[in-house]
């Protein structure tokens, strides 16, 4: 892993302070007759997951530059900004611990005994000096990066739970929790391992607190609770199949036994709930919304409090129920017309924020924000080309399946066209996910070509309550399809789209989606493209079936798709009856290849129109503007030969 060590020196030119009036302007509509250039929307984000440090002084997160992805440090001051290469290493997360030192979190792809496997560190990372401390030992094991504290003294300290084998029959195999100095790599071990017990939980005083244990098919799992850093650990819940649900703390609080918890209110929706974690009852509900899910909750400084809860509805987001945090949110708010500006980093001090204005046909800008004047400073637009302007208009709609469920959907319409419009039905991936009121390059791609596109939360999807989710057990490649295909009607109803001009889209399940569209309902479709997507359930119940919790996965897929075999297209190889366009990576560490080339293989034997385009460097969330580039141009042209818009 020296890859992390290669640092790269840059200066960076940060952005005037912008007046209230420029910031007013800050999400203009785009003039009706622009459209941009593919390589416009094939941009990688100026700016990914920024975050502010302690201080407020810097910030850091992943920048976009000639077409890749780095981590920087920013400082906000003008100074250099400091750039860590990663190369084939893949960068997972980052957290400030004080304002000079961070912890990155990777993972590569290691040969182990004939085999690959997915091993993962942490590195401690000094924002001044670019200094790499390596928190894992020498032997550790597969997952060495599980950070579950930070301390907030200003002291260089972490909690990181490790393994120190890969053998199962060796004690090391289960992570001990250490206490580490990453600006040294010293460390201490604070909890021993325990047999079974996969992931371990701290408090905001950095004492373990729990651990959640599992037997070795992920069938059986177990909860297990103290009060304090000396006390044993008791088993508090048991579940016995993937069925059950085991109740686990979502934060614990200052006062030993007591905690919040996310769970199902009586209609389904998970809510925020006080919890007693010697009876394991629920105490008052704190906050929940009505028809959705809620996403978590934001933590504030202390690690034994919160600050807003994320919420799922159409357009997501964060209701603040700080009363300082609620207004901060009001005053930038009152600084932005056209664009909805949203705060995704502070100082410690909720003296500077760092905000995201944008929309959901926007890809926006971040801003620094400063209490004490109000300011708010520019860091950087998100796409150096659309800049502040909005594209193409969003909203949620809902139709009816056939069966009468409501389905939830997403449909981005072109600026330009607003009746009987070529249509792309783009399924979310997962298939537990859902797709929201956020800005999506794939779509307004699509609308500035001219298509109407409808992203369907068909059954099966998140946010919407487990009941709404539960209908999608054993429905994969059925009803779920279902779901997708009556969107169609519904859009043609209304005279939005044109029936007979409709192409599916998708990726990951999307583009299983796509691939059983193109096999079982051709009739309905002109053309389908896959990206990423899964062909043989069974190949991929077989690949997960070499990892820890194997029986758990393996019960619930086939809760999910009983038949594996019977929708899985790789085995209809002769009912494709569409033109089929499949991209796939061959650096995905998600979906192996092999779930499209066979595809492929099969169909070209078979004698189907399929077009297959390989990308050596891509992978499953196209990381790279190379391969997005290459992916929509393939897509625009085979769009306009088979369904031009």
């Amino acid at each position: 892993m020296r890859g992390i060590a290669r640092l790269l020196l840059a200066t960076v030119a940060l952005g005037a302070p912008m007046e209230a009036g420029q910031a007013q302007e800050a999400a203009k509509p785009a003039a009706s007759a622009v459209h941009y250039d593919t390589e416009v929307f094939a941009q990688v984000p100026a700016f990914e997951s920024p975050s502010l440090s302690p201080s407020g002084k810097a910030v850091a997160g992943k920048i976009g530059m000639g077409g890749n992805q780095y981590f920087a440090i920013v400082p906000l001051d003008g100074g250099d900004r400091r750039m860590i290469a990663t190369g084939e290493i893949d960068l997972n997360w980052w957290r400030w611990v004080n304002d000079e030192w961070l912890v990155l979190g990777v993972g590569q792809l290691v040969p182990v005994q004939g085999d690959e496997w997915y091993v993962r560190r942490a590195f401690g990372v000094s924002a001044k000096t670019g200094k790499v401390v390596k928190l894992a030992s020498a032997e550790a094991g597969q997952n060495a990066d599980d950070v579950l504290w930070y301390a907030d003294d200003g002291t260089p300290r972490v909690l990181m739970a490790s393994q120190s084998s890969i053998y199962r029959d060796e004690a090391g195999f289960w992570p001990d929790v250490w206490e580490i100095d990453i600006s040294t790599g010293k460390r201490k071990k604070v909890q021993l391992g325990r047999e079974g017990v996969w992931n371990w939980y701290a408090d905001g005083a950095g004492t373990v607190r729990m651990g959640i244990g599992m037997s070795d098919d992920g069938r059986n799992r177990r909860v297990l609770y103290r009060d304090g850093g000396r006390g044993d650990f008791k088993v508090i819940d048991k579940a016995r199949t993937h069925r059950d649900t085991l109740t686990v703390p979502a934060l614990f609080l200052k006062e030993p036994g007591k905690a919040l918890t996310i769970s199902d209110d009586e209609n389904g929706y998970s809510a925020l709930y006080e919890l007693d974690l010697h009876t394991l009852e629920r105490g008052k509900q704190l906050f929940a919304t009505k028809g959705y899910d809620i996403g978590g909750i934001e933590g504030d400084a202390t690690g034994f409090g919160y600050t807003g809860v994320a919420v799922l509805q159409d357009r997501p987001g964060v209701v603040w129920t700080d009363p300082e945090m609620a207004a901060m949110q009001e005053t930038i708010a009152g600084k932005i017309q056209g664009g909805a500006p949203r705060i995704v980093s502070l100082s410690r001090d909720r003296k500077t924020a760092l905000v995201h204005v944008g929309g959901v046909d926007a890809p926006g800008a971040y801003f620094v924000y400063s209490a004490a004047d109000g300011g708010m400073l520019l860091l950087s637009t998100n796409n150096s080309a659309i800049g502040l302007k909005r594209l193409h208009p969003v909203r949620t709609i809902r139709y009816k399946a056939r069966d009468g469920l409501e389905i939830a959907a997403v449909l981005t319409l072109p600026r330009t066209t607003t009746r009987n419009a070529a249509l792309i039905v783009m399924p979310h991936g997962g298939p537990f996910a859902r797709d929201a009121e956020e800005w999506d390059w794939w779509t307004q791609f699509l609308a500035d070509r001219g298509y109407a596109v409808i992203q369907p939360n068909y059954r099966g999807s998140s946010g919407y309550g487990t009941p709404f989710t539960d209908k999608g057990q054993g429905q994969w490649g059925l009803a779920m399809q279902d779901d997708l295909n009556d969107a169609v009607d519904a859009l043609a109803k209304e005279g939005i789209a044109d029936p007979k001009r409709v192409c599916m889209v998708g990726a990951s399940y999307g583009g299983y989606a796509a691939m059983r569209a193109a096999q079982r309902d051709g009739k309905l479709y002109r053309c389908a493209v896959s990206f990423a997507g899964v062909s043989d359930l069974n190949r991929m119940q077989r690949h997960n079936s070499d990892f820890l919790g194997a029986g758990a996965r393996k019960d619930w897929l086939k809760m999910q798709a009983p038949d594996l075999k019977g929708v899985s297209p790789i085995n209809f190889a002769k009912d494709f009856s569409i033109p089929l366009l499949v991209v796939h990576g061959k650096k995905d560490r998600v979906v192996p290849i092999a779930q499209s080339r066979e595809l492929v293989e099969d169909l070209r034997a078979a004698g189907k129109d399929v077009t297959y385009i390989e990308q050596p460097e891509a992978d499953h969330h196209f990381t790279r503007g190379e391969d997005r580039l290459q992916f929509l141009k393939a897509l625009e042209a085979f769009l306009a030969k088979h369904n031009p818009a």
